[in-house]
C-alpha cells in the first residue's frame, strides 16, 4: 500500500498566523514523501527511512521517536493492540527542517499509507487532525498551517480555530524556492516572537495587523488572475519579518540577490532563521533568478508553478 504527500510553502503569514491572523500557503508538488507498507516475514513492524538513517524496528523506538510516535497515534486511534507484521519504508525529497514541511508530509503519508493497509482508510478530515497532533508534539504551538495544506494539497487561506478554505488561481504563476540549507528551528523563532509580544504586545499586535492586510490583499490578487501584485506583498511582508527578528544574514542576502537578478519580490518564507525565501518571478526569468540564488549561497532551488 503506498502513500505520497506533497511539501509546501507558505507564501504570507508566517508568525502572523500564530496569532489568528490569516496566512496564505500552497502545496509544492516538487518534492514528497512516499510510504509504502508492505506484508513482512520478521516479527513486528520494522521501519525503513533511509532519508535519517532509520532502520529499526516499531518497540526499539523511544515513545516520542517523530515516525514512531506517527504509527503508535495511528494504532491508538483504530484500537490496533496487536499490529501485524509490517514493513513500512519511507522516501523523501523534501529537504528536513527547511520549511517546506517534512515532518508533516512524512506523517500524511504515513497515517495515509498504514490506515489504508490496516483496512481503514482515514479521510482527509482525520488524517488533518492526526497530523495536527503529531506537529503539537514536536513544534509546541504550531499554526495548523502544514497539516493542512499538505493533507488537502491545496492552496489554503487559513485563519488559525475557524474552517479551512481552500481556494484557487485565477491565473498561474511562478515562484522560485532557495534554500539556506541552515536547518529552521521553528520551535525557536515561535518561542521568541511569542517573548517579544508578552513584553511589548500593542507593538507586535500592530505588526501582526499589517501582515494579516497583507494577506487578505494577496488573496484577492491571486484569485482574481493579478498574480504580479504579490511581489511588492511580498517585500512589505519580508520587511515585517525582519521586525519580528525571524530572518536572517544568509535568508537577506538571497533576498536581495533574488530582486536584483529581477523578480518581482521576495521573502523568507517559513519559521525564518534558516530555512527558505520564495521569489516572484515571471517564467521567463525563473532560470536566472535561480541561478543568482545559488551564486548567492542557496544550497537548492525549486522552481514551481502554482496553479
Amino acid at each position: 500500500m503506498k502513500a505520497t504527500a506533497p511539501g509546501k510553502v507558505i507564501l504570507f503569514g508566517e508568525h502572523a498566523v500564530v496569532y489568528n491572523r490569516p496566512a496564505l500557503a500552497v502545496p509544492v508538488f516538487q518534492v514528497y514523501v512516499e510510504v509504502e507498507v508492505l506484508d513482512s516475514s520478521a516479527s513486528g513492524v520494522w521501519i525503513h527511512a533511509p532519508i535519517i538513517d532509520l532502520h529499526a524496528e516499531l518497540t526499539a523506538l523511544p515513545a516520542d521517536h517523530p515516525i514512531g510516535s506517527v504509527i503508535l497515534k495511528l494504532f491508538q486511534r483504530l484500537y490496533i493492540s496487536q499490529p501485524p507484521n509490517m514493513e513500512v519504508r519511507i522516501s523523501s525529497t523534501i529537504p528536513v527542517a527547511s520549511g517546506l514541511g517534512s515532518g508533516a508530509a512524512v506523517s500524511a503519508a504515513l497515517f495515509r499509507a498504514l490506515s489504508s493497509y490496516l483496512s481503514h482508510p482515514l479521510p482527509n478530515e482525520q488524517v488533518n487532525d492526526l497530523v495536527f497532533e503529531i506537529e503539537k508534539l514536536h513544534h509546541g504551538t504550531p499554526s495548523g498551517i502544514d497539516n493542512t495544506v499538505i493533507t488537502y494539497a491545496m492552496p489554503v487561506y487559513f485563519i488559525k480555530g475557524q474552517p479551512i478554505e481552500t481556494f484557487y488561481a485565477g491565473k498561474p504563476f511562478t515562484i522560485v524556492i532557495g534554500d539556506t540549507g541552515i536547518p529552521a528551528p521553528t520551535k525557536e523563532s515561535v518561542g521568541d516572537v511569542r517573548r517579544l509580544w508578552l513584553r511589548n504586545s500593542n507593538y507586535y499586535e500592530d505588526i501582526f495587523d499589517e501582515i494579516a492586510q497583507i494577506s487578505l490583499i494577496a488573496r484577492r490578487s491571486i484569485e482574481s488572475g493579478k498574480p504580479e501584485l504579490l511581489g511588492e506583498l511580498m517585500d512589505h511582508n519580508h520587511a515585517f519579518l525582519q521586525r519580528l527578528t525571524v530572518s536572517s544574514p544568509e535568508l537577506d542576502k538571497l533576498v536581495t540577490a533574488a530582486r536584483d537578478a529581477g523578480a518581482l519580490g521576495a521573502k523568507l518564507s517559513g519559521g525564518g532563521r534558516g530555512g527558505n525565501m520564495i521569489a516572484l518571478v515571471n517564467q521567463a526569468q525563473a532560470e536566472s533568478v535561480a541561478e543568482a540564488l545559488m551564486s548567492a549561497g542557496a544550497k537548492r532551488t525549486i522552481v514551481t508553478e502554482v496553479s
